[in-house]
């Protein structure tokens, strides 16, 4: 009967476990299961590759396919530029939203997003580089596509950033995902330029050199009556080349997405969510953009980052016309991001071994110096290889540093709000939203600007108004949101105590809450 009975005990611990979640069934292995392996870490960063692969492309190439290949004028493809950046600020908390309300799959409540937004944003984006055989409605056809891809990859991008804080509850183990993340995203960008310009380079756009032409007039109509009678034949391979161009980089977007959504997994209980039931959107925003840290920490990178995307916008045309390294703008680009991806590791060195804060100031300001000497000195070729070596280093820094801080905000911000869980998505939709927006608003403007100053689409050499404005885009400007994007970030309270402080205090509260949750479990047990 003893042997019987202890036969039943075991039996009903048995059952008991079986009723309990493996989060309380198994406390002591959770540390085990926090560490992220390498493989886990790399099919995770290799998801950050599509955003950057077509966003780098994108950047540095729609406008000059705009204004000489798909030959608009100026005035229509700063409205493209502008609408489709403000449509895409717009779409990141949107979805945000959305995603909020999403309830838990078997696939998690992120991933599903990836998956099935994938096909649909590859289409649009190869429809983006495709010139439509029609002499009316073309401005049309790009805003239309342009929003669409926009939207689409927004579906992809924010539960992909989001993810972050489901992976794992380790800082150092997020912090060191985040690391591979930005290495591949960064290496993206380099396979996105490559790509794009290598395969683009090949096709030599054809240009009208007539100097007496472009000093006299801006007319674009008698431009038009020019282009008509021009060959056209090497237009139409430069044409094929962007869109070849746009197909190999839609089947890397595919393949990226795949290997994410294959080799990576939600943790649910990584995000500390008990229920189903979505949470407030509106409440939790309010509770967001309420949070101290978090509007500094956006404040201050929205100027570093808007900088950045200005010189990005325009470097293809600085290179072109006011550097007259027509054949040799792409290989500038590929150095800039080349020099970014090797240096991604050194910074998170710089990060660990310093501080994120002093990261930001050293790295972000290292570009300050060679930002206007490409524009002060003379057009040479070896001095703008060295100034794109050096740019690409504090490249890396600005990419790797808001994606390495937004994480510390947030569990600054469990911190203050325990019982508040489900708000990842829109921490990280409106840093997104605001950068986009100001960047849309930017490139829009500079790209008017250029037609302000009588930008002449496909001509062989600008006039010297434009190359003056070339000039002011990306150099004068980007030194001037550089400087007040870190004189804002004097303003950011989280430094590297603060921060050791966050983690010990998080990891107290989940101490007790595993110590609860194992009395909780005995007390359940003696019941059954």
């Amino acid at each position: 009967m003893a042997g019987g009975g202890g036969g039943g005990a075991e039996r009903a611990r048995a059952r008991a476990g079986g009723l309990l979640p493996p989060s309380c069934r198994q406390p002591r292995r959770r540390e085990n299961r926090e560490r992220l392996s390498v493989c886990s870490k790399v099919c995770y960063a290799v998801g950050g590759a599509p955003y950057q692969i077509t966003g780098c492309a994108l950047g540095f190439f729609l406008q000059i396919y705009l204004l000489d290949v798909a030959q608009l004028d100026p005035f229509y493809a700063s409205i493209i530029l502008f609408v489709g950046r403000a449509w895409d600020a717009v779409t990141d908390p949107m979805v945000g939203f959305f995603i909020s309300k999403t309830s838990w799959t078997r696939f998690g409540r992120l991933m599903p997003w990836i998956i099935f937004s994938t096909p649909f944003a590859v289409i649009s984006y190869f429809l983006i580089w495709f010139v439509p055989d029609i002499s009316r409605g073309q401005v049309m056809w790009y805003l239309v596509f342009y929003c669409i891809f926009q939207t689409l990859v927004t579906c992809f991008h924010v539960p992909y950033s989001a993810l972050t804080m489901f992976i794992s509850r380790e800082q150092s183990e997020r912090d060191s995902a985040t690391a591979y993340r930005m290495t591949v995203e960064v290496l993206g960008t380099v396979l996105g330029t490559a790509i794009q310009g290598q395969i683009v380079g090949k096709a030599v756009t054809p240009c009208i050199e007539s100097p007496l032409f472009i000093g006299k007039t801006n007319s674009s109509v008698a431009m038009e009556e020019l282009n008509m009678t021009h060959d056209t034949g090497s237009l139409t391979d430069t044409r094929n080349a962007y869109m070849i161009a746009a197909g190999v980089i839609g089947g890397l977007y595919i393949l990226c997405a795949v290997i994410l959504s294959v080799g990576v997994r939600e943790k649910r209980e990584s995000s500390e969510l008990q229920s189903d039931e979505p949470v407030s959107f509106f409440q939790g925003l309010k509770l967001v953009m309420n949070h101290g840290a978090y509007i500094k920490l956006i404040a201050g990178f929205l100027f570093t980052s808007l900088a950045f995307m200005l010189l990005e916008g325009n470097f293809a045309l600085f290179c072109t016309y006011t550097l007259g390294f027509r054949n040799e703008f792409q290989n500038i680009l590929l150095a800039i991001m080349l020099s970014a991806t090797l240096t991604i590791p050194f910074w998170q060195w710089f990060l660990t071994r310093f501080g994120k804060k002093a990261a930001v100031y050293v790295g972000i300001s290292s570009a300050i110096p060679f930002l206007i000497m490409v524009a002060v000195l003379d057009s040479n070729l070896i001095v703008t290889y060295i100034v794109a070596v050096a740019a690409g280093i504090s490249v890396a820094a600005a990419f790797l540093l808001p994606w390495s801080m937004l994480p510390d905000v947030i569990d600054d911000f469990k911190l203050q709000h325990p019982d508040s869980h489900g708000h990842e998505a829109i921490f990280f939709s409106f840093y997104v939203f605001f950068t986009k927006f100001t960047s849309g608003v930017s490139l829009g403007i500079s790209t008017l600007s250029l037609d302000f100053a009588g930008y002449q689409t496909r001509g062989c050499s600008q006039p010297e108004e434009v190359n003056f404005t070339l000039k002011m885009l990306v150099s004068a400007v980007p030194v001037g949101l550089i400087l007040l994007g870190l004189l804002l970030f004097k303003l950011y309270p989280i430094d590297e105590e603060k921060r050791r402080k966050n983690k010990k205090a998080l990891q107290d509260l989940r101490e007790e809450s595993n110590s609860s949750s194992e009395s909780d479990n005995t007390e359940l047990a003696s019941i059954v």
